[in-house]
């Protein structure tokens, strides 16, 4: 979030007035105080992004002010204001938390250099506290055969060189994220960052700080003000995955991002202006959703600007080998392996089967292949296919032979439980969609995990 709001902190009225005055002709907006311990309240209250104080002041003077907005500020940065006689002073704020200083008498020009230089080290910590949070993989290559995919990748670089919302559509499992990245990389904004936020993954109420973030004192655990991902991807692409899981609340607040490009943080009156680009990605029919009153015409109109759907993969066989082949390579490296290859009949059963869970069951079946794997193929053995939408054969109950199936003779838990994991292995790990694929409820799959767990009988 670039420095949009400056505190001035100054007792001496002409003085007050002319960096008032220098910062509003920068561009920016201010508050003002007269003196520290007026300072320090404004400081708490308005939520500047910047505070260039004065040094010489009766009773709470710069320094000591500078001193307690490290303490009770410290994301806050301040600016101190001193005479050429008191550079140790300056130098002993910096000491204290300060974050520049500045000579009198000052001067546009050096102002303007001081906050422009704040602005970018600021830039710089959020990205570096964004990276170092994100639990994000780097993106692989995307692997395209099919003619369709050709199609979809040519037309996802047209659309990066736009401005507009993209809105990805398709099953998943089916890379719309990867396409995100895509659009990303190949916009003028590639130089900026790409910020995701999983919208199933989240609560309305962490959603929203996550999108907006919060002020401090919010609500309960909102010890300090923290930026959401709309002020993180300032300057970049802001990628909201599985956007049709937001509730008719925060759909409103969106819709307002999007037409104004501003908002409030939780718990604060500042408004906020980004220039970020957003891409959506849903798994869910959104016009379908409209009719049913379950989503927004007017924010499904406004991000349905640029849309680019994705074929699921039974629809696009020629990528199923490719894909499968680029899988085996990466998976062996990652586990120090030698490269093995694809018999004929496994690439066949690869072929026959019709990926309920796209490409993303396509790597977890390729991953466990290149694990069960004993010699330098895989063949039809190694693998396992999660099977969530189609029934399994029962034994018969008086057969005992070998045709039968591995299903006789087993606790009813025990099949649900495995049921339950392959499911979650097919879909990454989301509970959301693996609750939706097995026909249950979120809880009801989080509880049975959490029993299981305690139990011992899942890792």
């Amino acid at each position: 979030m670039p420095i949009q709001h400056i505190l001035v902190v100054d007792d001496d009225q002409l003085s007050r007035t002319f960096l008032v005055e220098a910062v509003q002709t920068l561009g920016y907006r201010t508050s003002v105080a007269s003196g520290g311990e007026e300072g320090f309240s404004l400081a708490q209250s308005a939520h500047p992004d910047l505070v260039i104080t004065d040094l010489r002041m009766p009773g709470t003077d710069g320094l000591a002010l500078v001193r307690k907005l490290h303490g009770a500020l410290p994301d806050l940065p301040t600016v101190l204001c001193t005479a050429h006689g008191s550079v140790e002073a300056a130098v002993e704020a910096m000491k204290e938390g300060a974050s520049d200083f500045l000579l009198k008498p000052v001067s546009h020009e050096a102002l303007s250099m001081v906050i422009q230089r704040i602005d970018r080290q600021q830039r710089l910590e959020r990205e570096n506290r964004y990276l170092r949070t994100a639990q994000c993989e780097s993106q692989p290559e995307i692997v395209a055969e099919s003619a369709s995919m050709a199609e979809t990748l040519r037309s996802a670089k047209k659309l990066a060189r736009s401005k507009g919302t993209v809105l990805i559509t398709g099953e998943s499992g089916t890379g719309k994220e990867r396409i995100a990245h895509l659009i990303h990389r190949e916009s003028p904004r590639a130089a900026g960052p790409f910020i995701r936020v999983n919208c199933a993954a989240l609560s309305e109420t962490l959603l929203e700080s996550e999108l907006f973030g919060h002020e401090r004192g919010a609500f309960t655990g909102a010890h300090k003000l923290r930026e959401g991902r709309f002020e993180l991807a300032d300057g970049g692409t802001l990628l909201l995955d599985e956007l049709g899981e937001i509730s008719p609340a925060l759909q409103s607040k969106l819709l307002r991002v999007l037409e104004e490009e501003e908002f409030e943080r939780v718990g604060g009156t500042s408004t906020l202006r980004v220039d970020v680009r957003v891409v959506a990605t849903t798994n869910r029919d959104l016009a379908a959703e409209v009719k049913q009153g379950n989503f927004r015409e007017d924010l499904f109109y406004r991000l349905h600007v640029l849309p680019l759907h994705l074929a699921p993969l039974r629809q696009r066989t020629d990528d199923i080998l490719p894909l499968a082949r680029h899988f085996l390579a990466h998976y062996a490296r990652l586990h120090g392996m030698s490269e093995p290859t694809f018999t004929p009949a496994a690439e066949a059963q690869l072929r026959r089967w019709t990926w309920p869970g796209n490409v993303r069951e396509l790597e977890n079946v390729v991953q466990r292949a290149v694990v069960l794997s004993q010699g330098s193929q895989v063949d039809v053995a190694d693998l396992v296919f999660g099977r969530p939408s189609q029934p399994t054969p029962l034994a018969s109950v008086e057969g005992g032979s070998a045709g039968t199936s591995s299903l006789a003779n087993r606790l009813l838990e025990d099949i649900e439980r495995e049921a339950i994991l392959a499911t979650l292995a097919c879909f990454n790990g989301n509970k959301t969609q693996a609750a939706k694929r097995l026909g249950v409820s979120s809880r009801t799959l989080v509880n049975k995990m959490k029993r299981w767990r305690a139990e011992g009988r899942v890792a």
